[in-house]
C-alpha cells in the first residue's frame, strides 16, 4: 500500500508546493472527548519523501503513550480507533487565529476570536499569547489594547464563524487563515464541554434577597419555585422541571440556574440566549437577540391564548381567594403550638405550606398582570402626551390604606403629640408593656393594639420567617410611632385620571385599561399582604419544634432550628434522634454566614464551585436607577428595623433589600440605594411614591461607612463617594453639595 500510495500523491500533488498533513481520526473533535493535542498535525511539508514521513507519523500517533493514557482515562477501546490522515495546501499565513461562535469557558452568546500574525502553530502549539476580541450581539465588549492586525479582518471573521454555525446548527469551533487578500477556514468542530451551568442573581436578588438560612431556603425554594413550575405548565403542558433545580445557593445567597431556564425557555418556543437579556449581561447592540415566535411557539399558541384568556377573568378568581385564605389562615391556633407534639407540629407545617404555595401562585400572578396592565396604560399615556412617571394611577383609592403601615404610624403618631410632654416621654423613654399600663391614653393604647393586630406579622423580610416580627418586638412599634411623621405627598402632585384630556372616543378604552391597572396594584398589595401573613405563621410551628429538640439536647438553642434544613427536621422527627450530632452541623453554618454577611456577590457565577469574593469599594459604585432625580448626603446603612433610629431626615437610606415592613424608613430619606431589587421592588416603587432618587442592586452598598457623603444619581444608576466618614474628600466633583433632589428640569440639564 506505501509504494501505491508514493504513486499516487507523486502524481496528484504539486510537489514545489507546501502542504499540511493533518490527522483526523473517527473519534476526536466530538462533543464528549476532543484529543486535543494528542494526534499529529504537521505543516510546511514539501516533497514525496517528505510527505511520506509525515503521512506514517500521523498514523504512527496513534499508538503512543500519550493517546493511550487519553483512551484508558476515558474508557475507550484502543480498537474503536481509526486514523484518516487530510492533506491540505498550506496558505501563505500573514494571520492565523481560532473563533468560537460561542464562549467556549461560558456558553453565553458571543463570539470570541483569537489571532497572531504567521502561522497558527504559534497560537496552538508554541504557547505565544495571541490578542482576543469578543463580539457581542453586534458590539465589541472585549479587545486587545494594541490592535496591529485590524479589526476589519476580525469583523469579517466574526460574520463568517456566524454565518458558519447556522449552517452547521450547532455552535462551533474553528480556526483560519488569512492570506493577506481572502479568509481560508482550515478546521471545524462543535465546542465541548459548553454546558456549564450558569447561575445569575440579578432575578433573585429582588425575590430572595440577602442572607437566606438553611431553613429558610429549604422551605421558601420549592414552594415559590413549585408556583412558578404550576405557571409553566399551564403555558406548556406536563413537564418534568424539578423546581428545586432552578435555584441555588453560593454564600447562603440564592442564585437562579440560567440554564434551566434556558431550557424552559426552548419548550416556550423562545431562542435560549434570550436568558442572557434576563440576567442583564452587558453589551449587545443592533444584533441583540429579539423574541420572535418560532414552529415551536405556535404549536403551543392555543395553550396560550387559554392561559391569557383565563388570567383576563382573573380579578374574580383573587377577589373571591383572598377572602376565603383568610379563613383558612385564621384556623391555625397559634397560641396552641407550644401544646403539640414534634409530629403535629409537622403536620400542621406541611398543611400551611400547600396552603402557602397556593397564595405563592396568586402572589406571582398579581404582579405579573399588574406589569402587563401599566405597560398597556403607558403606552396609552405616551399617545396623549402624558409621561407615566407623572401620572398617579391609584388617586382616590383608599382601599391601598389597609396595606401601608406608614399612614397608620402617622395616625398613631398624631394622637402620641396631642398628649401632655410628661406623657410623651414616658411613652418615648418607656416599654411597650409600661406603655400598656400608663393611665388617661386608652384611645391610644387601644389603637396601637390594633395595629399590632394588623401589622404585627410584618418583620425585617417578608421573605426570612426567622426574622421578628412587630408582634414579638413590640418595642420597636412604639419607637416607630414616636418618631413617625406624615407620609411623604410624593403622588399629590402627579395627574389623576380625571386631570386627562382625553378625547370621546379614546376615552372608553384608555378608561377599561386604567381601571385594570388600580385594581391589579391593590391585588398585588393584597395578595402580598396575605402571603406575608401567612408565610410568617412558619416561625412560631418551628420555634415550636426547636423548642422540643433544645429539651432533647439536639440544638444548642431554640432559634438555631433555623440553621437546618426541613428534610433534616423530618429526620430529627422521624427517627426520634436523640444524639447531638447536629450541633457541629450548625455551628458551621453559623460560622460561614457569618463570614459571608459583608462579603460583595458576583452578578454570575459559572459552574458549580463557590466564588472569591471582593470586600472593598471602589470610589464609586453603580446600580440600576428606578427613581429619578440626584441628591447628596450622608449615609445611613440599615440592615434591619432594629437600627430605625439611626435614620435621621435627609439621610441616604442604604438597605441590602425592603419590603412593606421598612416603609416608615422612606419618610425620612432623602434618597434609598438598595443592594438588590428592580424596578418593580418595594424600595422602588416607594421611592418613586414619594419622588425621591433610587438605585438599587448596587453590589457592596451596605460596605459604606455610616457617614460617608454621597451623591445618589437616579438618572445614571451611579453612587458618588464625595467625603468618607472620616472627611476626607473621596472624589473631585465640581457640583456643589446639595441638600435636597434637584427637580426633573434640573436633572435633564445636567444628564
Amino acid at each position: 500500500m506505501i509504494d501505491h500510495l508514493a504513486s499516487e500523491l507523486s502524481e496528484r500533488l504539486t510537489l514545489d508546493r507546501s502542504y499540511a498533513v493533518r490527522s483526523s481520526a473517527n473519534i476526536e473533535d466530538g462533543l464528549n472527548h476532543s484529543f486535543a493535542g494528542q494526534f499529529k498535525s504537521i505543516l510546511d511539508v514539501r516533497g514525496l519523501d517528505e510527505m511520506m514521513q509525515a503521512v506514517r507519523s500521523v498514523w504512527a500517533a496513534t499508538d503512543s503513550h500519550a493517546v493511550r493514557s487519553y483512551l484508558g482515562r476515558n474508557g475507550i477501546d484502543p480498537g474503536d480507533l481509526r486514523m484518516a490522515v487530510i492533506i491540505q495546501e498550506m496558505v501563505p499565513p500573514i494571520v492565523s487565529g481560532v473563533s468560537f461562535s460561542k464562549n467556549p469557558i461560558t456558553g453565553l452568546d458571543e463570539v470570541v476570536v483569537e489571532a497572531v500574525r504567521g502561522s497558527g502553530e504559534a497560537l496552538v502549539q508554541d504557547g505565544v499569547t495571541p490578542r482576543r476580541w469578543i463580539n457581542k450581539w453586534g458590539d465589541w465588549i472585549g479587545q486587545p489594547a494594541d490592535d496591529e492586525i485590524g479589526i476589519d479582518l476580525i469583523e469579517e471573521v466574526v460574520q463568517q464563524t456566524k454565518a458558519i454555525a447556522r449552517t452547521y446548527g450547532e455552535p462551533v469551533d474553528l480556526e483560519w487563515v488569512y492570506d493577506g487578500h481572502t479568509v481560508h477556514w482550515v478546521q471545524l468542530r462543535e465546542i465541548t464541554s459548553r454546558n456549564v451551568d450558569i447561575y445569575s442573581n440579578r432575578i433573585s436578588k429582588e425575590m430572595f434577597p440577602g442572607i437566606i438560612k438553611p431553613l429558610i431556603w429549604s422551605i421558601n425554594v420549592p414552594l415559590v419555585n413549585g408556583a412558578w413550575v404550576r405557571i409553566f405548565t399551564e403555558l406548556i403542558g406536563p413537564n418534568d422541571i424539578d423546581p428545586n433545580s432552578l435555584a441555588r445557593s453560593f454564600h447562603y445567597r440564592a442564585y437562579f440556574n440560567m440554564g434551566a431556564i434556558g431550557q424552559i425557555f426552548e419548550l416556550l418556543g423562545l431562542p435560549r440566549e434570550t436568558l442572557e437579556l434576563l440576567m442583564g449581561i452587558e453589551g449587545g447592540g443592533s444584533e441583540r437577540p429579539s423574541f420572535k415566535p418560532t414552529p415551536k411557539t405556535y404549536a403551543l399558541l392555543p395553550r396560550m391564548l387559554w392561559f391569557a384568556a383565563t388570567k383576563l377573568r382573573f380579578a374574580r378568581r383573587i377577589e373571591a381567594f383572598i377572602p376565603r385564605m383568610k379563613r383558612e389562615y385564621q384556623s391555625f391556633d397559634l397560641d396552641q403550638a407550644s401544646q403539640l407534639d414534634e409530629r403535629e407540629l409537622i403536620r400542621e407545617i406541611d398543611h400551611l405550606y400547600a396552603l402557602t404555595q397556593r397564595v405563592a401562585y396568586y402572589n406571582i400572578l398579581a404582579p405579573l398582570l399588574m406589569q402587563v396592565y401599566n405597560t398597556l396604560l403607558k403606552g396609552q399615556l405616551a399617545r396623549i402626551g402624558v409621561d407615566f412617571e407623572r401620572f398617579n394611577p391609584t388617586a382616590g383609592m383608599r382601599a391601598l390604606a389597609d396595606f401601608d403601615p406608614t399612614i397608620h404610624l402617622a395616625e398613631l403618631n398624631s394622637t402620641y403629640s396631642e398628649l401632655g410632654d410628661d406623657l410623651k416621654a414616658r411613652i418615648r423613654t418607656g416599654s411597650y408593656d409600661q406603655f400598656r399600663q400608663l393611665p388617661g391614653i386608652q384611645l391610644l393604647q387601644d389603637s396601637v393594639e390594633r395595629f399590632l393586630e394588623r401589622f404585627g406579622h410584618l418583620s425585617d423580610s417578608g421573605n426570612d420567617f426567622s426574622s421578628v416580627p412587630w408582634r414579638e418586638n413590640p418595642d420597636l412599634v412604639i419607637k416607630m410611632m414616636t418618631d413617625s411623621t406624615e407620609p411623604a405627598a410624593g403622588t399629590a402632585t402627579k395627574l389623576s385620571f380625571q386631570d386627562l384630556d382625553v378625547s370621546p372616543i379614546r376615552r372608553p378604552a384608555l378608561k377599561w385599561i386604567w381601571s385594570r391597572a388600580r385594581r391589579f396594584i391593590l391585588y398585588r398589595e393584597a395578595i402580598g399582604s396575605l402571603y406575608t401573613f401567612g408565610y410568617g405563621l412558619f416561625r412560631v410551628y418551628f420555634l415550636a419544634l426547636g423548642d422540643h429538640f433544645f429539651q432533647r439536647g439536639i440544638i444548642p438553642s431554640q432559634e438555631d432550628i433555623f440553621y437546618l434544613r426541613f428534610d433534616e427536621i423530618r429526620e430529627i422527627v422521624e427517627d426520634s434522634t436523640t444524639g447531638s450530632e447536629y450541633v457541629d452541623r450548625i455551628v458551621r453554618r453559623k460560622r460561614e454566614i457569618d463570614e459571608s454577611r459583608d462579603i460583595v456577590p458576583p452578578r454570575i457565577v459559572y459552574g458549580d464551585q463557590p466564588v472569591a469574593l471582593a470586600t472593598e469599594l471602589s470610589d464609586s459604585l453603580e446600580g440600576t436607577p428606578t427613581s429619578r432625580g440626584q441628591y447628596t448626603g450622608p449615609v445611613k446603612v440599615i440592615r434591619g428595623l432594629r437600627e430605625f433610629g439611626k435614620l435621621d431626615d435627609g439621610d441616604v437610606l442604604v438597605i441590602p433589600y425592603s419590603d412593606v415592613g421598612w416603609t416608615p424608613l422612606f419618610n425620612k430619606a432623602g434618597a434609598v440605594v438598595a443592594e438588590s431589587g428592580g424596578i418593580l421592588s418595594h424600595s422602588s416603587i416607594i421611592a418613586r411614591e414619594y419622588d425621591i432618587p433610587a438605585v438599587v442592586s448596587v453590589s457592596g452598598a451596605c460596605l459604606l461607612e455610616d457617614g460617608t457623603v454621597v451623591t445618589v444619581d437616579g438618572y445614571r444608576g451611579r453612587i458618588v463617594i464625595q467625603e468618607t466618614a472620616g472627611g476626607d474628600i473621596a472624589l473631585s466633583d465640581p457640583q456643589a453639595l446639595h441638600p435636597r433632589p434637584t427637580t426633573e428640569s434640573e436633572g435633564e440639564e445636567t444628564e
